[in-house]
């Protein structure tokens, strides 16, 4: 232990960007073993790293008594006095040894020790470095394939992309570069493991706040995503600015900034819609592009009924109802889409049972009693239920909806 530690603590500190005192510490975690080993944990030993000196000071502790038992770890006061004049029985008495002359057996095990401190220094380092960033983009290099997993790095470490995490129609190759979404950081016996995500939702909304400056400076604001990734993705938007047009500020000039987020995902196609705290304009706009016609809302069951017209049912349902399954997620709300001719034929069925039970219910009343009414024509009651049906007009954006009165 000649060697003046003090530089290559240094040189590791700066190498590995390991706190000095851990590295100080591992040092002593090793010294102290690699001396245990070699006197079979037969004394009471302490090391500590002198910074003057840079060396690593081993000493052993004895208790000072009348009558010498175990050899090992006690002194005779005689003995003791020849150490320290003033010592006493009782007290521990600490005494330096030489801590260079360990067997190779034990300098391995002090070189062992001081590996896996510095492992385990790395390790934690790099998971306070990104704990605190779930859910941040990042950039990084694609290095290899390990049974169908995506192994990245990303600088300070490697991050895994899984299978799972991976839009299906998306390949790398070594070497190319992936922009991916911090989406867990977790601790497992092979130290920090950062997963990461090709497919979260949250990646769209991170893709836009870097291409919308509105949503960065806090302007514009992302309400919500709903998406399937390598598909399609509904992005619902607003403004805290009456001047701004959150649509307007994400799609950009010619379509710039939201084509820029739609070349990054690889032809993945996007809704923007204005988001609206009114359930009915807001679904109305989730929807798009399809029109609506009316709705009723039940509000106890977070369900909606949206009327369209006959030729905007598959539109609004979309291809194997992708689009209203978006729309429901994007609005937390159970949407039933129908076309207006399956609306009237449900009235007139509905028109139907009422008037079957009128004429049950007019067979038990007294003839004298009885008042001959006329039932209402379907025309009629199709006209009382328009009154209380929200009206949407053909411009989603301009029409204006009212919850059903009481």
């Amino acid at each position: 232990m000649l060697v003046n530690l003090n530089h290559i603590i240094e040189q590791v500190v700066k190498e590995k960007g390991i706190d000095r005192g851990v590295l100080v510490e591992a040092l002593e975690s090793a010294v102290l073993s690699a001396a245990n080993k070699k006197y079979r944990n037969t004394r009471d030993l302490e090391a500590h790293f002198n910074d003057g000196l840079g060396e690593v000071e081993l000493f052993e502790f004895v208790t000072v008594v009348d009558e010498v038992v175990d050899s090992y770890k006690e002194i005779d006061l005689e003995e003791a006095r020849e150490i320290d004049e003033e010592v006493e029985v009782g007290d521990s008495l600490g005494m330096k040894i030489e801590s260079g002359n360990f067997s190779r057996i034990a300098a391995q095990t002090a070189k062992q020790v001081i590996i896996q401190k510095v492992r385990e220094a790395e390790r934690e380092k790099i998971y306070n470095e990104f704990k605190d960033r779930v859910g941040e983009l990042v950039n990084g290099i694609v290095r290899r394939y390990e049974r169908g997993d995506l192994i990245v790095d990303l600088g300070l470490a490697e991050g895994l992309l899984p299978h799972r995490e991976q839009v299906p129609r998306e390949n790398y190759r070594q070497g190319d570069r992936a922009r991916v979404l911090i989406s867990e950081v977790k601790i497992s016996t092979k130290g920090p493991q950062i997963i990461l995500s090709r497919t979260h939702p949250g990646l769209v909304a991170s893709l836009f706040q870097f291409e919308v400056p509105e949503i960065a400076e806090g302007i514009v604001e992302i309400k919500a995503v709903a998406r399937e990734a390598g598909s399609r993705t509904k992005i619902a938007v607003a403004s805290y600015d009456p001047d701004v047009d959150p649509v307007g500020a994400c799609v950009g000039m010619r379509g710039s900034r939201v084509q820029n987020v739609v070349s990054e995902l690889r032809g993945e196609k996007i809704d923007i819609v204005p988001w609206s705290p009114d359930v009915g304009r807001f679904v109305c706009a989730s929807l798009a592009p399809a029109e609506v016609t009316r709705i009723y809302l039940d509000n106890d069951e977070q369900a909606l009924e949206v009327i369209v017209p006959d030729d905007q049912l598959s539109l609004a349902i979309g291809k194997k109802g992708q689009n209203v399954r978006l729309a429901a997620r994007l609005t937390g709300w159970n949407i039933d889409i129908k076309s207006e001719t399956r609306a009237a034929e449900a009235a007139k069925e509905a028109l139907g049972e009422s008037v079957a039970v009128e004429d049950a219910s007019s067979e038990d009343v007294a003839s004298e009693d009885a008042t001959v009414q006329e039932s209402p024509s379907v025309d009629a009651v199709l006209d009382d239920a328009s009154d209380e049906v929200t009206e949407v007009s053909d411009s989603n954006e301009e029409g204006s909806v009212e919850e059903p009165s009481a």
